[in-house]
């Protein structure tokens, strides 16, 4: 199989339990929530993502044509040294495109494999930590994991109360809120805020790379 891979890059980690953690960050290309395209935005499930995840024209990105070629290309970016290799794989929507021999490939390669999906597909069984993010108005069929990372407010109403306890009976280890960053963002932080202060299970997450200006 080959892989669409809008960009790949170094960095710490910048949210949810592992923030602050060096990481090669990959993105694959495409989601099937959003087509990524502005004059589709409105007609979306998830109507406000950050991330450009069209094509393969970003730094370190690229069309690989097997599982060995990119997991070579990332520990070419993680650099010399084979301990705690950590590679989050997110998107667009990560499982379109994560199979068997990628995940056996970074794994023979020392790498510990982090994913960040929304939760529309099942996770690989190899992922070794799950990070969820659910979108109102899809289907969540992983309902289990490491992480389930809530943003919030999100457009169009939202999950509701009901939904949110549903989630609560999830088996995930940690639930986490981050603001949502948009034209609000102020308005937004404080809503998390007051969310958390009500479900207390839950933990405040920011998106910390941006404020350190990372990627």
């Amino acid at each position: 199989m080959s892989y669409a891979v809008k960009e790949m890059f170094l960095t710490l980690q910048g949210e949810g339990v592992h923030a602050g953690r060096r990481a090669v960050f990959l993105r694959f290309a495409g989601c099937n929530l959003w087509t990524g395209r502005e004059q589709d935005r409105a007609d979306a499930v998830c109507r406000f993502c950050d991330t450009d995840f069209v094509g393969t024209d970003g730094d370190g990105g690229g069309k690989f044509a097997d599982a060995e070629a990119l997991a070579d290309a990332a520990e070419g970016f993680w650099g010399p040294g084979p301990d705690l290799r950590y590679i989050v794989l997110t998107g667009g929507e990560p499982m379109l495109q994560i199979d068997d021999a990628l995940v056996d490939a970074l794994h023979g390669r020392g790498f510990t494999i982090a994913i960040e999906s929304n939760g529309t597909l099942p996770a690989h069984p190899g992922i070794d930590w799950v990070c969820i993010s659910p979108k109102a108005g899809s289907e969540v069929v992983q309902r289990e994991g490491h992480e389930l990372k809530l943003v919030w407010p999100q457009p169009g109403g939202g999950h509701s109360r009901a939904e949110v306890e549903a989630m609560e009976r999830w088996a995930f280890d940690h639930l986490l809120v981050q603001p949502l960053d948009d034209a609000d963002a102020a308005r937004n932080v404080e809503a998390a805020i007051a969310f958390v202060m009500e479900r207390p299970r839950w933990r405040l997450t920011l998106q910390s790379h941006k404020y350190l200006g990372l990627r």
